[in-house]
C-alpha cells in the first residue's frame, strides 16, 4: 500500500482540527461580569428602582443582583450583554439619577436583553428570598401539609364579617 506524504499531512491536520472542534472547553471563562463592587451596587440600586419595596432590608436586593450576576455569566453572550448594559447604566449615572429620571430611564431600556435578563432573573429570586416571605407573610408552599384548605384557608382576619342577607 503505497501512502503519500500528502495523504499523512491530511490526515494528520484534519485529526487535530477535529480535536480542537470537539474538546469541550468554556471559551468565556476568563469573562467574569458584574463581580465588582461598583457594578453590585448599581444593579442592587437598579433591582430596588424595579421592584420598590421600602420594608425590604438591603440584604434581599443584594442577594437578588448576585443571582442576576450568576445568570450573566452562564453564557458568553449573557455576559457580553450585561457587561455592555451595565456600561450604559454608568454612562448615564444611573447611581445618581433621582427617583424620576431613573424610572424615565429604565422605561427607555425595558425592550432590551439586558433590561429583561435582570427583571426576568429579580422577579424570581427577589421573591423567593425567604427573607421576603417572612416580611410579606407568605408560609410557603402548603402542599406538603395537604393544602390551603384546612390550614390557612379562612384565616382571612383582615376582612370585615361579611354580610349575609337573604332575598
Amino acid at each position: 500500500m503505497n501512502v503519500s506524504r500528502r495523504f499523512v499531512l491530511l490526515g494528520t491536520a484534519s485529526a487535530v482540527a477535529m480535536g480542537v472542534a470537539t474538546t469541550p472547553r468554556p471559551l468565556y471563562a476568563a469573562l467574569k461580569v458584574g463581580e465588582d463592587g461598583e457594578s453590585k451596587k448599581l444593579l442592587t440600586q437598579m433591582v430596588r428602582m424595579v421592584y420598590p419595596h421600602d420594608q425590604f432590608p438591603d440584604g434581599c436586593y443584594e442577594r437578588t443582583a448576585d443571582a442576576i450576576v450568576a445568570a450573566a455569566n452562564k453564557s458568553i453572550g449573557k455576559a457580553v450583554m450585561f457587561k455592555q448594559g451595565m456600561a450604559s447604566l454608568q454612562s448615564a449615572s444611573f447611581g445618581d439619577l433621582d427617583e424620576a429620571a431613573a424610572t424615565k430611564y429604565l422605561k427607555g431600556i425595558e425592550d432590551t436583553a439586558f433590561f429583561q435578563l435582570v427583571r426576568g432573573t429579580a422577579v424570581v429570586a427577589l421573591y423567593d428570598d425567604h427573607e421576603v416571605w417572612e416580611i410579606l407573610g407568605y408560609e410557603g408552599a402548603s402542599f406538603d401539609q395537604g393544602g390551603y384548605i384546612n390550614r390557612g384557608f379562612n384565616d382571612l382576619d383582615w376582612l370585615p364579617d361579611p354580610r349575609i342577607t337573604e332575598s
